[in-house]
């Protein structure tokens, strides 16, 4: 009897001893499936947003701080650097602007301007990672989209400001004849420049036919771009003339290189068209590269401007 309840003790505890240990190599298999890889993710979201206004930091990484998106696509990084085209250039993917690489947990990119940064990548959560410049010792934060749910439009009105700054001039080519006559109707040519504390404007009233490169600036002044609350696509511009004092207009895209102000002040309509599109990386035709504005554009940070998770989704 002894014996039998002694080989029922062995062959319990044996069967129990089996059981826990089957568990834990279950478990074992669970804890050790390997994840995606550093280049799976980067190239999971067609798009990342970079989000300006999180950046960390008191340095630059010169290419991420004048994309608005870039792309990782099979070794090669796509950028859009313009408003002007944003969401139709490169497919919605931006212009070429160099090659990258993984290593572990870093982006090796090699810029076509800027050169080599070696990029450690910080996963935030899903779709948001953070790019750590250690040369610098400063963080972008970018978020993952896809090109179908991304709302171009937003980022195109919500950055309207560098707009203004893509064109060497913008030509007056009509003016209402409704409205008053005011000072503003001899104004036939603006700049509006990148760089500094990207407000400075400049105007012309040479004749409409006067070559870009021959205009004659008559007047340095400031100018703002203003939102308006409630409505994210309608903008005020104003410009501060001396002479003129504040000139309030409301500013509407008729297309990427076309716009329209309306002087409230005197009723009047106008039209003004980009003149010489300014890329701000484009290949030349030797194969290299080149910047093409004697002060590059690069995106200004907001202190306490916020956005809703989802307002670049369509």
């Amino acid at each position: 009897m002894k014996t039998i309840k002694l080989l029922l003790t062995i062959t319990l505890f044996s069967t129990l001893l089996t059981s826990c240990y089957t568990e834990v190599i279950v478990e074992d298999t669970i804890i050790d499936e390997p994840g995606i890889t550093l280049n799976q993710l980067l190239s999971s979201y067609e798009l990342w947003y970079v989000n300006i206004n999180e950046t960390t930091g008191n340095g630059e990484v010169p290419f991420l701080q004048r994309a608005f998106t870039v792309s990782f696509r099979n070794g090669t990084l796509y950028a859009n650097n313009n408003i002007s085209g944003i969401g139709t250039n490169g497919n919605g993917y931006g212009i070429d602007v160099g090659a990258y690489g993984t290593d572990f947990e870093f982006v090796d990119i090699d810029h076509d301007i800027d050169g080599y940064y070696p990029l450690r990548v910080y996963q935030v959560s899903g779709n948001k990672i953070r790019l750590h410049d250690s040369s610098s010792n400063t963080s972008y934060y970018l978020t993952g989209y896809q090109r179908a749910n991304f709302d171009y439009d937003f980022v195109f009105y919500d950055n309207i400001h560098y707009l203004l700054q893509e064109f060497t001039a913008w030509k007056k080519t009509y003016t209402s004849q409704a409205g008053m006559l005011n000072a503003f109707d001899d104004e036939n040519f603006l700049t509006f420049l990148a760089g500094g504390n990207d407000d400075t404007f400049l105007s012309s009233t040479d004749a409409e036919n006067t070559p870009i490169a021959d205009l004659i600036y008559d007047y340095e002044g400031i100018y703002e771009v203003y939102d308006v609350a409630g409505d994210p696509y309608a903008k005020v511009l104003t410009l501060d003339y001396d002479y003129l004092d504040n000139e309030y207009f409301e500013l509407n895209v008729i297309d990427d290189g076309t716009i329209e102000l309306f002087h409230p002040d005197s009723g009047t309509t106008y039209e003004f068209q980009g003149r010489g599109y300014i890329q701000y990386l484009r290949p030349s035709t030797d194969g290299s590269s080149t910047k093409l504005k004697q002060t590059d554009k690069k995106r200004k940070k907001i202190i306490n401007k916020k956005f809703n998770k989802d307002d670049f989704k369509k």
